[in-house]
């Protein structure tokens, strides 16, 4: 409401690193994110919760899930101008709809009759023959043409996206009024390999070409609950993505491996810094205009290349 969101952001008071723009790829870890960053919700106070647009296939079915799950008292549809995209989200359709991994009430009665294979279909809330849900339904249709068109959506949002990136880098910066300082002419903290924990979310990276990966990167600072324990001098790889507390985000602006230092940049304050004990790297890359657009490189720019061999 006060404008795009890159020009007053926050921090929240709880957060995740998804490390993806999208949850098709993981939609289990996506549900245990939400409910994990829900349970800490207190109900003090009103909670608008912002769903994502993937209202097709298990993108519908995910949604449905999440309806069950957090039990709103509201619900406001919008629709498509020109288009029937789904059926109205009415607390009848919900308790007969299963989801991607919750049940709807039809399931729990082919239950009842001994169908093989429903016995799998544990929902959280015990049987689905529960109380329909009760939550009021607000629903908008929007009398302009072109209403959520999927395609100008996409471009549009990796462009907020980089956006909200470069305002969050923005803190960086002093608050006098004067010349912004390239990036590479900040100083980064020093972090031993040995005291962090390091995962790739989105992808599998061979141990010995972790660091490559790692190196100019955009990076979640996260607090994991176990303690880092380390045989060698690092680096500590973890074998799983952790559903943990993520505080903030930074660059590794280089790896030092003679040292075993990791170079950040980031604008979390030191006393949050002392919490982080993983660096988590996702499917978010920094900004081109952030590795292009710097003033005071001479000669080739690092990781930037106009010599590209698409055969590659």
């Amino acid at each position: 409401l006060s404008g795009p969101p890159f020009t007053h952001q926050q921090t929240p008071c709880k957060m995740v690193y998804y490390g993806q723009t999208s949850c098709e790829q993981d939609t289990e870890r996506y549900l245990d994110v939400v409910k994990y960053v829900f349970s800490s919700y207190k109900k003090e106070v009103p909670l608008v919760i912002n769903t994502m647009g993937w209202v097709k296939g298990d993108g519908l079915l995910l949604l449905i899930d999440i309806i069950r799950l957090l039990s709103p008292s509201h619900i406001v549809q919008m629709d498509v101008y020109d288009w029937k995209a789904m059926a109205p989200l009415t607390p009848e359709y919900v308790h007969v709809t299963p989801g991607l991994y919750t049940k709807g009430k039809q399931q729990a009665k082919c239950k009842q009759m001994g169908t093989s294979g429903a016995e799998a279909w544990k929902s959280s809330e015990g049987e689905g023959d529960a109380l329909a849900p009760q939550y009021k339904l607000l629903y908008v249709h929007p009398e302009f043409p072109r209403a959520g068109v999927a395609g100008e959506a996409r471009v549009h949002s990796g462009i907020l996206r980089d956006m909200s990136i470069l305002g969050y880098l923005g803190q960086l910066q002093s608050p006098d009024i004067g010349a912004v300082l390239p990036l590479h002419s900040l100083v980064p903290y020093q972090v031993p390999f040995s005291a962090v924990a390091l995962r790739v979310i989105h992808t599998d990276v061979a141990p010995t070409n972790i660091m490559y990966a790692v190196n100019a990167s955009w990076v979640g600072l996260c607090r994991i609950p176990d303690e880092i324990r380390c045989q060698t001098d690092g680096p500590v790889l973890l074998t799983q993505t952790p559903v943990c507390d993520c505080l903030g985000f930074g660059i590794v602006r280089g790896v030092e491996m003679e040292k075993k230092l990791y170079h950040i940049l980031t604008p979390v304050p030191p006393e949050n810094l002392r919490l982080v004990n993983c660096l988590l790297l996702g499917n978010i890359a920094i900004p081109n205009c952030v590795l292009v657009g710097q003033q005071g490189v001479e000669g080739e720019i690092p990781y930037v290349t106009s010599d590209y061999n698409y055969s590659i």
